[in-house]
């Protein structure tokens, strides 16, 4: 399944090379197709993600309220959830659909010899090989954060610490990883960025930033 979605990711590349002349720029138009296509999968978990970020003072106020017996603030928790009807797995569906195309992205980018020294702008010279300067990535990461900051925070004091962590632990593997790979997931995350921002406004919630508390 992974050859052929990588055959197919290939191909589309391909085509789209013929009408712009540019590896780089075709994958960035692969990301633009890719968000056409999910834009609907992808706005359903957004909404899913504002609702959540709506109900959260509800949960956080909720949490304090019966700290002290963990199976009623379970239960209270999941009966919000059912009135609101918020799932608070929504969010990650849109990231679960993009893992088999990275990961045949990965190898196309590998085994593909019209990638191998194949410029895209500036300083990136071969897309098939790491950011020399680790510009890339360092956006790349930045961008992951900008996300996290945007979802809502896990009510669990643990799970929001794993959920500025794992970003960064995420990021770090990219300063490694090909620069078209990067340039795709950077590309990726500000155009997920941009339709999260999108639909919060639209539902009426105002965008705001989740800061990490570590203490």
């Amino acid at each position: 399944a992974g050859s052929l979605v990588g055959a197919g990711l290939l191909g589309w590349v391909a085509k789209l090379h013929k009408v712009l002349g540019n590896w780089g720029w075709s994958i960035v138009a692969l990301v633009v197709l890719l968000k056409i296509a999910f834009y609907w999968l992808n706005a359903k978990a957004y909404s899913s993600m504002a609702k959540m970020k709506a109900i959260n003072p509800r949960i956080q106020e909720m949490r304090e309220r019966l700290k002290d017996k963990p199976q009623q603030m379970q239960m209270e928790m999941m009966r919000i959830y059912r009135e609101e009807k918020v799932n608070p797995m929504g969010g990650c569906l849109p990231i679960m659909v993009q893992i088999p195309v990275f990961i045949a992205l990965y190898w196309v980018l590998l085994s593909s010899v019209e990638m191998r020294n194949a410029p895209w702008i500036g300083w990136i010279h071969d897309l098939s090989s790491p950011d020399p300067y680790f510009i890339l990535p360092i956006l790349m990461a930045l961008s992951s954060l900008l996300q996290t900051a945007l979802n809502p925070a896990p009510p669990d004091p643990m799970q929001a610490k794993l959920m500025w962590v794992m970003p960064l632990v995420f990021s770090i593997m990219f300063f490694f990883f090909p620069a078209g790979l990067v340039l795709y997931w950077l590309t990726n995350n500000l155009l997920s960025i941009a339709q999260q921002w999108i639909i919060n406004r639209r539902m009426g919630v105002p965008p705001q930033f989740n800061l990490p508390k570590f203490r």
